[in-house]
């Protein structure tokens, strides 16, 4: 149920919404890695972002699979120079490497692929749970840096578009049961090692990494019946808590210290990567030469790479040596799209709550100036209506010589009197106002 990028086409010169990205879909792992922001760079990011020409509001979504910006006009302008431009200059990438691989949405059709990712309908293991908390950990740092502003003080265009794909997004998982077979790509990673030997029984699997995909990943090896697992991560410490929570009377575990990786990592017939350490400027953890190393330490026998870090922990020119297996994570798709067959009918389920949520957000968008209007009618008339009273009540204290001529019960008379007339005036302008901003029925 993939969405599928558009072609390019003219849009109108009002459009202020626009979303511009790469995924899985459009760009192979050798672009997106790239384009990949980590974590710890994307508060600055999204902040540059932001401060671009014409940009009003901005969000960045940057996961394995996608890079996505969000971004609202601060006029009738088109933010795409502006994206384009940031991601040449903070990113050092020249556009023609990327722009073949973009897509556009804008407006309605912008919401909608929100939607979409929020709910795991464009992921590329549909029914995954990570990407929910992946943008909302966007939407919160964009809040944190300005680059969103506060729904109740500047009538921000994003942070209302957000917290409504949340709703959609919890929505279609009560709804649906699409996530009632958890998938990741951590479980997509762990059947792949399975399926490479055709059962893990005595094989020993080594982690690279301990944040939370590879715990994750961990997890499911046991689950597919891998005995003896190993961790190495930079943090030894981090290594080792994971290590601890995995290891039972049936399951083996064990930790390397980092610095002696590529010394002991011929103990492995399957590694497993998860470290993002070239999203830092670090060099690949395994480059060929070190990967011949760990052919010879283990007399030539096979060993199988699976590199879920983007961008890549695995030097590309690994997978060319004999006896290394080198997978990443566009290899992984193929286990995706089998996966995905099993939940079609409710990822079918799911586009219908999107579709029926894009419909009503998109009505309530076209009915607000129509709101603001009648509020301001509203308004207006009040102060109007106020002023006339205390205007007829100067006049009487003048000439009833009296500081207040009326009681309080006559003085409540009137009031309830005047807003009532002011209400029956305004009555036809305000049913004319809301008819003329209701959407029209096929």
């Amino acid at each position: 149920m993939s969405e599928t990028r558009p072609n390019p086409t003219q849009m109108p010169a009002h459009s202020r919404l626009l979303l511009l990205g790469v995924n899985h879909t459009t760009a192979p792992i050798s672009v997106r890695e790239r384009l990949a922001i980590p974590v710890a760079r994307l508060a600055d990011a999204t902040r540059t972002l932001a401060h671009q020409p014409g940009i009003r509001e901005a969000l960045i979504v940057s996961t394995c699979n996608r890079v996505e910006l969000l971004t609202v006009a601060d006029s009738a302008g088109d933010t795409t120079p502006s994206a384009i431009e940031f991601l040449h200059n903070y990113l050092n990438i020249p556009v023609t490497d990327v722009q073949p691989h973009l897509y556009e949405f804008r407006e309605r059709e912008a919401i909608r692929h929100l939607f979409r990712v929020a709910s795991s309908l464009d992921s590329m293991v549909v029914g995954e749970a990570q990407i929910l908390g992946q943008v909302k950990q966007s939407w919160t740092i964009a809040r944190e840096v300005g680059a969103i502003r506060s729904t109740e003080s500047n009538g921000s265009t994003l942070d209302p578009l957000l917290q409504r794909a949340f709703s959609v997004a919890k929505r279609v998982r009560t709804e649906t049961r699409i996530g009632s077979s958890s998938v990741s790509i951590a479980s997509v990673a762990a059947e792949l090692a399975r399926k490479i030997f055709g059962a893990l029984d005595g094989k020993t699997v080594l982690l690279v990494g301990a944040g939370k995909m590879s715990d994750l990943t961990a997890r499911h090896l046991i689950q597919q019946g891998c005995t003896t697992l190993l961790v190495s991560n930079r943090t030894e410490a981090r290594a080792e808590a994971i290590a601890d929570s995995l290891r039972t009377p049936t399951i083996t575990t064990g930790v390397i210290p980092f610095t002696q990786l590529h010394e002991q990592s011929h103990r492995a017939d399957i590694i497993i990567t998860s470290t993002g350490a070239a999203s830092m400027g670090q060099a690949h953890v395994f480059q060929p030469a070190q990967a011949r190393a760990l052919l010879q330490r283990r007399k030539n026998q096979p060993v199988f790479f699976i590199d879920i870090a983007v961008p890549r922990d695995v030097a590309p020119e690994v997978n060319d040596l004999e006896g290394c297996f080198v997978y990443d994570i566009d290899d992984l798709q193929q286990t995706a799209v089998q996966n995905q067959a099993v939940r079609s009918k409710e990822a079918e389920s799911a586009e219908s709550i999107v579709t029926e949520e894009v419909a009503r957000y998109n009505a309530r968008l076209s009915q607000a100036p129509t709101t603001e209007a009648i509020k301001q009618l509203l308004a207006d008339a009040e102060t109007i209506r106020q002023h006339e009273v205390a205007r007829v009540r100067q006049q009487l204290a003048v000439s009833e010589n009296t500081p207040e001529p009326l009681t309080s019960a006559q003085l409540a008379a009137i009031d309830r009197l005047t807003k009532s007339i002011t209400a029956k005036l305004l009555h036809s302008q305000i049913a004319a106002l809301r008819a003329a901003s209701a959407p029209d029925e096929d």
